[in-house]
């Protein structure tokens, strides 16, 4: 099913007039199991779309908080295949939310790309986001995907220009990530101007849905953003939450804010009155 089940999301989105929210959390943060409680209550709370990051010691794309939260999940015993057994049993109880997974090459060259496919299509995830493999360097993973119709996920910047642009969509499915800021994760929020602007041009060069990102913590500003992109990122702001406070309470606060940015994302254009 895989990248069918990302279009079908999307397509079904776009016929009620709404964005999708893209909710990140770090696999096996705080624990393996206080982890897959979150991730099965995600879709309730109003995600669209999982992304589930898989910990590595060096996330360099990433801010303080998701760093923390790699470390975090690295201590509890963290991994690649602890991902993949997550992603497992969270497909065990929902069939219809699509989940991608999200991190660094290293884990997956360890794995082997092959082995990293077939065990990705085994648990049900639909996708991938690898930051550091740019398009240049993931020929292997693209072949190794292609015969379980996984979803390769790329990465625009603010600074892509029009030449590469068109070398990141060559061979890219399921959805454009738009990175809004310069920076790591959690790094301030572009203003809706600019992702406006940015949205427009990258809808010229594409049928892809758009999804923005980095930066995106409260439901103000993903309002905003939901008026112009298909999808809006946030990933910092939900994993903040389960640092914040005692552990036992980490999946209430989780949800309650998965719920606050999805209800903005959603009824953003409604209440401006506003098509994407």
């Amino acid at each position: 099913m895989s990248t069918q089940r990302i279009s079908q999301k999307f397509v079904a989105l776009k016929r009620d007039n709404r964005a999708a929210l893209v909710a990140y959390i770090m696999a096996s943060d705080p624990d393996h199991e206080t982890c897959l409680e979150i991730l099965k209550g995600l879709p309730a709370a109003g995600a669209d779309i999982i992304e589930l990051g898989f910990p590595f010691t060096d996330p360099m794309a990433d801010g303080p908080s998701i760093q923390k939260a790699a470390l975090r999940a690295l201590k509890a015993g963290g991994s690649l295949r602890q991902t993949l057994e997550l992603a497992r049993r969270f497909r065990e109880t929902n069939a219809d939310t699509p989940l991608i997974l999200m991190g660094y090459a290293n884990p997956i060259e360890q794995m082997g790309y092959g082995p990293f496919a077939q065990e990705m299509h085994a648990a049900g995830a639909d996708g991938a986001i690898v930051v550091d493999l740019p398009p240049e360097e993931d020929a292997p993973l693209r072949s190794a995907f292609a015969p379980h119709n996984l979803s390769i996920v790329r990465l625009a910047t603010p600074t892509t220009h029009d030449i590469r642009l068109t070398k990141v969509l060559d061979g890219a499915s399921g959805f454009l990530y738009y990175v809004a800021v310069a920076g790591v994760t959690g790094a301030n929020a572009a203003t809706s101007e600019a992702v406006r602007t940015a949205v427009t041009r990258l809808r010229r060069a594409t049928g892809l849905p758009i999804a923005v990102g980095f930066g995106v913590r409260e439901p103000e500003a993903a309002r905003a953003i939901a008026l112009t992109a298909d999808a809006v990122a946030v990933g910092s702001a939900f994993v903040d939450e389960i640092s914040t406070g005692e552990k036992t309470k980490a999946i209430d606060r989780v949800l309650h804010k998965v719920k606050l940015l999805s209800d903005a994302v959603h009824y953003a254009r409604e209440m401006e009155g506003t098509p994407a």
